[in-house]
């Protein structure tokens, strides 16, 4: 549900419904002499859309968050060699996180570092352009006829 209303508070058609709301309001207060209570509609209106869309936004990131973890979770499971031990990795306390973290620094700091080759010496990997055909066209630049 969350995915739906988040589409539909991120629409242009939802943006124009809001400049349209607040320029109706904005064309009332004449009529209204600027009063509090006039001010207070506007006021009211947009804490309660301000605190509704935390939770929306909060929702959404959590649902991205979620369908993250899932994708780099499959794809730990069909890496050969990778240790699946990370699979689910979020739900270990901070503590445990902590541990796991320095364990890979010190694995890091033992691992030999490999440079990277230079530009020059590693083989192109670009494509190389196509080459133009050449046209057919005498001095005066006439398409020859096809033999």
């Amino acid at each position: 549900m969350s995915a739906t209303v988040s589409c539909a508070f991120g629409s242009p058609w939802a943006l124009a419904t809001a400049v349209a709301l607040v320029t109706a309001w904005a064309l009332t207060g004449h009529y209204f002499d600027y009063s509090d209570a006039w001010q207070l509609v506007i006021n009211t209106g947009t804490t309660i859309v301000t605190f509704l869309m935390a939770f929306l936004i909060q929702a959404t990131q959590y649902r991205e968050s979620k369908a993250l973890h899932l994708k780099i979770d499959e794809l730990i499971r069909a890496v050969h060699g990778a240790r699946n031990g990370f699979v689910n990795i979020e739900a270990l306390t901070d503590e445990q996180l902590e541990a796991l973290a320095k364990d890979l620094q010190s694995y890091g700091a033992q691992t030999k570092i490999l440079p990277i080759a230079h530009a020059k010496a590693a083989p192109s990997t670009r494509r190389k352009p196509a080459a133009k055909p050449k046209r057919n066209r005498d001095a005066r630049g006439t398409r020859e006829p096809a033999a």
